[in-house]
């Protein structure tokens, strides 16, 4: 990633499904989001307008404006009329639907999902020493820094589905707005699966959920 493209600021994205967090970085200075085809970023909710907000710099700070959305749009709680200067960690709702959280650049980003205090299965993650168990079995050698990351955005969020941006934002976050292969995506998943089998070879703990992502079963 450029030093250009880490002061743009992202948007945080959470529909109201089981999905994690999505993070959609402006690449613009002036971008448009609603359901229609035609915006920067599309929503795909029906409650939204086609041309929901408008999200723009003026001078040195971004601002919000409602395009005169039929179901409206609330920031930090308080319904939005007209225009106003946005601040980091702001928190847009748009038509009680979709949630957005705006941050400014140059701040951390937080991550897509709420890591869990406990997980019960077979596998077992120390996230301090980045070790992986099955039935108390070591994986030696251990993952590769990819491999490792993958893992465990998928164990924390066990039985839920991870797109493939929440796999590229998590697994390689210095490529955000370059893209990622799918080849790419396949190649990783492949070469993980191909590891937890040398301890479990009976496991099938990475389920490909066709058109969605992955997901993650932990067996008893």
């Amino acid at each position: 990633m450029s030093d250009k493209q880490k002061d743009r600021p992202v948007l945080i994205i959470r529909d109201n499904n089981n999905l994690p967090a999505r993070h959609w970085m402006m690449e613009k200075d002036d971008i448009v989001l609603g359901r229609g085809e035609e915006c920067d970023l599309t929503l795909d909710e029906r409650q939204i307008s086609r041309q929901h907000i408008r999200v723009y710099k003026d001078g040195n700070k971004f601002y919000v404006q409602d395009l005169e959305s039929k179901n409206g749009t609330w920031v930090n709680g308080t319904q939005l009329k007209g225009s106003r200067e946005l601040t980091d960690g702001d928190e847009i709702q748009l038509a009680l639907v979709t949630h957005l959280q705006f941050i400014g650049s140059g701040s951390t980003t937080p991550l897509p999902y709420e890591p869990p205090t406990t997980i019960s299965g077979k596998l077992r993650l120390d996230r301090e020493s980045r070790r992986v168990f099955i039935n108390d079995r070591e994986l030696d050698p251990p993952l590769s820094l990819p491999q490792y990351r993958l893992l465990e955005l998928l164990y924390n969020n066990m039985g839920r589905i991870c797109t493939r941006d929440n796999v590229v934002e998590t697994v390689w976050p210095e490529a955000m707005g370059e893209g990622v292969s799918e080849q790419a995506i396949d190649a990783l998943v492949r070469r993980l699966r191909d590891r937890l089998a040398e301890v479990d070879p009976n496991g099938e703990y990475i389920v490909t959920v066709r058109g969605h992502g992955f997901r993650m079963d932990n067996l008893e």
